[in-house]
């Protein structure tokens, strides 16, 4: 059999069949050359042999899986290994397959660790069982301290013993244990502030005092802590958290110097931590580091220390410097970044020349990049869920930690709808490295020669010498690089620094906060009604099929050429490219301007806002995820801080009929939907206005006839979309789309709602009027239009006309909310329904006569009621909606198209 049949849909038998059918796939792929015979081997006799090789081991705590290879060693690029994918799916079908696929809901949640019922109430009631009782407890303690001391009690921990306060006081610990350094009451029912207050301060030697988990702390404020402070002045940790009095024994606790079995100090000798060499004071709630007992001379071989999570806001950074210098031991600090030390890794390193690693990465390499934040010391983003939840829901949230995606294509064109899949238990147990040791790649093997019979795998090879114990790791955004946002991008799998989001956020939202939309310089309208020179009708080339039906007036003619055109009006993008193709001439008119990329694609329509008046509050706060995704998280964790609604949604630039649209509150999936193409990431309308229980948005048309001056047109009818299914919040509702999303007229049952009878049913159901809705609808028009305008003057083009859709939503309370904006907006329905104007009158607007007045505003300057209401915005000119008018010749000139 030759290639060439193999490549026309033979069945593939031989290695250069093979080659020949995926060759783009091999080069996409990456696999070294040197395995691609072997690939072909395994793929043809459906080898999986991995199982062999690696093994694989839970890890944190039974919540994740690691992969270790069992072999002796595996050299760099000396094998392949073909990994199946255990679920493959379009991500509105994700929730319906977990539901109706037997067994796979099991398997998803088994796989990602979320099987496992949240069963710890019954387990501790059965630890209860086997535990000891306070008292018991208590004389075990003294038991121990004549067996094994001076016979006193200096450290004494009765946690998770369900004492109230009835119970913990009846045990006069105070009385017993008058010498008590440290008391854990972490985990039991203390509920009365009075009452432990009175108790505990009795303790005058008290060291450390542990109430966490207590129903106490729940409805305590400052004042009870004071208090504590005040009673127990030697106090040097309080929950967990240095108090001000920290010194010698807080560090020494910090540093395992003390602990239960060796709570004081008597046989230390006067510098009880010269031996300290390693520091870890992370998350203790430091204000002010500059302390007696910090210091080069109580801890001379200090060489790591830890200082995350501490705010240290009492000293400066020139202070906290001067401090650090002096362990003149110190090679490894951990520090936030941003933080006490500065907003750079570099001048950290700067100014702390000793340092040999900076939060576990090494300063040479930190230097060398020079990377202004660093951290290879990340903690894992570990699934989370209740007992509650079902498995179903369990396994939408963790999959983001385990996803892979790629885009199916042929010769004629590229999916829109990405794939995404779940490799089987052995490749899911690849974890992250940012210096892997192995690679993973999707290959799609057509064992026919043609996509139809297309069967995808993932093949894992070594890239690393590797050893048996070696845990396989590979690298979650292999070739993307801080160039592609890196660093953010790890927030998917992993808690970055949230300090650093959040202050960038703050600096975003500063800067949009001071932005104001400049005014438009008045000018006179000086627009063109367009003639030919002979007077016969304009001819009109297009390739929109309601135009060629519809439009119907004399003063225009259809024509099949567009190089005879006058007007030409296409729903296809016309570059230099393209009018030199087909002839098309600077004197033509077009239905497209130039520049107005920064209207109607979503990301750079953000940006003209955004640019121009900052973020009014018909814009939702919307970031592009190509160049704002620190923003974002850093907007995302200050709301998940307070409380707040954090549902978003995330567009494609520059798709139509919410292709690859997705609503989460999943930060992780957030992150991961970028790899399915350039996003806008948006917060999500929770709260929308309904209609009968069920979302809509309203499709406005605007003709635009001039951008400098700005003469705009609102048309006096718009559309109303409907979603099919009432509005839901749930969890599994996010992927539903005839829930959540509107359009319906592609493949789906189309809800349609004559305007008029709408807005009664609207009113009436709402209480409201829709005029005073109309006003809000046609100010945020006007302001979106005059954005771009003021911002991008270099659209205006005297042959330029053209007819955009806006969509818009409102919200719970009425106010517009803006969507998108469209160009060449589908006509369809405009064309064929008769409505009454809303606000011009009411009288009857005939659908086939659509395209009619739409035609003889923009290029007759007519002004005809039942179709526009004229907002000359760059003039101040506005005329009486009641008359159909002709343009003032003082405003106006008339342009003759030579018809030879």
């Amino acid at each position: 059999m030759s290639a060439t049949n193999a490549s026309n849909g033979s069945r593939i038998e031989t290695y250069e069949d093979f080659v020949k059918v995926h060759d783009l796939l091999l080069a996409a792929s990456g696999l070294p050359q040197s395995l691609h015979f072997k690939l072909f081997q395994k793929l043809t006799s459906e080898t999986f042999d991995g199982g062999a090789h690696f093994q694989i081991e839970p890890c944190e705590e039974g919540r994740q899986r690691r992969l270790l290879l069992t072999s002796e060693t595996m050299a760099k690029d000396s094998n392949v290994f073909l990994i199946d994918h255990a679920w493959t799916f379009r991500l509105p079908d994700a929730y319906k397959l977990l539901q109706e696929v037997p067994g796979l809901v099991q398997r998803m949640a088994a796989l990602m660790c979320v099987d496992v019922e949240d069963d710890g109430g019954s387990e501790q009631a059965a630890e209860s069982g086997g535990k000891m009782t306070a008292e018991e407890v208590l004389e075990s303690e003294i038991r121990n301290a004549k067996e094994t001391g001076d016979g006193f009690v200096r450290w004494l921990e009765l946690e998770e013993l369900g004492l109230d306060d009835a119970s913990f006081l009846s045990l006069n610990l105070s009385t017993k244990f008058p010498d008590l350094l440290a008391l854990s009451l972490c985990g039991n029912k203390l509920e009365n502030q009075e009452k432990l207050v009175e108790e505990v301060t009795k303790f005058k030697n008290l060291k450390a005092l542990w109430l966490n988990n207590n129903p106490v702390l729940e409805k305590s404020d400052c004042g009870m802590e004071d208090t504590i402070l005040q009673g127990c002045p030697k106090l040097e940790i309080y929950n967990s958290r240095f108090t001000h009095n920290f010194g010698v024994w807080a560090l020494g606790f910090c540093a395992d110097v003390y602990g239960k079995d060796n709570p004081a100090s008597s046989h230390q000798g006067n510098l009880p931590l010269q031996s300290v060499t390693s520091l870890d004071l992370s998350n203790r709630g430091i204000h002010n580091l500059i302390n007696k007992a910090f210091s080069p001379f109580e801890m001379p071989n200090l060489s790591y220390l830890n200082i995350r999570g501490n705010l240290i806001e009492e000293n400066s950074v020139s202070d906290l410097f001067g401090l650090l210098k002096a362990f003149y031991c110190l090679q490894s600090l951990e520090v936030d970044i941003p933080g006490p030390l500065g907003d750079s890794a570099v001048e950290i390193l700067e100014s702390l020349p000793t340092l040999s690693s900076l939060n576990g990465v090494d300063a040479s390499k930190i230097l060398e990049s020079e990377k202004h934040i660093v951290d290879s010391m990340l903690q894992l983003r570990l699934p989370e869920w209740t007992a509650e939840e079902p498995l179903a829901d369990r396994v939408l949230n963790a999959m983001w930690l385990y996803l892979m995606t790629y885009r199916l294509a042929d010769e004629e064109k590229l999916d829109e709808n990405p794939v995404w899949y779940v490799m089987d238990e052995l490749g899911s147990a690849l974890r992250h490295s940012d210096e892997p040791n192995f690679r993973v790649a999707p290959f799609l093997f057509m064992p026919e020669g043609k996509l139809a019979s297309a069967v995808s795998f993932s093949i894992l090879w070594p890239t690393q010498n590797v050893k048996r114990g070696d845990e396989c790791t590979r690298d979650y955004l292999f070739g993307i690089g801080e160039d592609k946002q890196r660093s953010a991008r790890l927030t998917a799998w992993f808690y970055t620094p949230q300090k650093y989001f959040i202050q960038e956020y703050e600096k975003h939202l500063n800067k949009l906060q001071s932005k104001r939309l400049p005014s438009l310089s008045i000018k006179s309208s000086a627009t063109t009604v367009v003639h030919r020179s002979d007077g016969s009708a304009l001819r009109v080339y297009t390739d929109i099929p309601q135009i060629e039906e519809f439009l119907t007036r004399p003063e225009f003619v259809i024509t099949n050429e567009p190089k005879d055109a006058d007007i030409i009006w296409t729903s296809m993008q016309i570059d230099e490219e393209v009018k030199k193709a087909v002839g098309i001439t600077d004197q033509q008119y077009i239905n497209q301007f130039p520049f107005e990329a920064c209207l109607v694609m979503k990301h750079h329509l953000a940006d003209t806002i955004q640019k121009a008046q900052g973020s009014p509050g018909w814009l939702q706060p919307t970031y592009n995820l190509e160049t704002h995704l620190s923003q974002l998280i850093g907007d995302y964790c200050l709301r998940k801080r307070d409380g707040l609604n954090n549902l978003w949604i995330l567009k494609p630039w520059n798709m139509a009929r919410t292709i690859d649209t997705t609503v989460t509150d999943n930060l992780s999936a957030i992150i991961r939907l970028m790899e399915t193409g350039p996003k806008i990431c948006q917060k999500y309308i929770e709260h929308p206005a309904l209609f009968q229980g069920k979302k809509f948005d309203l499709r406005y048309i605007v003709l635009v006839r001039s951008i400098n001056p700005l003469e705009i047109f609102l048309a006096d009818v718009f559309w109303v979309r409907l979603a099919n299914n009432p509005y839901s919040l749930e969890k599994h509702s996010l992927f539903e789309y005839e829930t959540h999303f509107t359009v319906m007229n592609y493949g789906r049952r189309l809800n349609h709602m004559n305007t008029p009878e709408f807005v009664r049913e609207f009113e009436k159901e709402h209480q409201v009027k829709w005029l005073d809705i109309h006003q809000r609808v046609k100010s945020m028009i006007r302001s979106v239009f005059e954005s771009a305008a003021s911002l991008h003057p270099e659209m205006h083009d005297p042959k330029s006309r053209a007819m955009y859709g806006v969509d818009v939503m409102l919200d719970a309370s009425f106010q517009p909310k803006l969507l998108e904006v469209t160009y060449c907006p589908d006509c369809m329905r405009a064309c064929k329904y008769d409505t009454k104007a809303i606000c011009g009158g009411g009288e009857t607007v005939r659908g086939p006569d659509f395209f009619n007045f739409v035609f003889g505003c923009l290029f007759l300057n007519e002004t005809i009621h039942q179709i526009c209401i004229l907002h000359v915005f760059g003039s101040l000119l506005y005329m009486n909606p009641s008359v159909s008018t002709r343009p003032s010749p003082r405003t106006t000139t008339t342009t003759f198209v030579d018809h030879n």
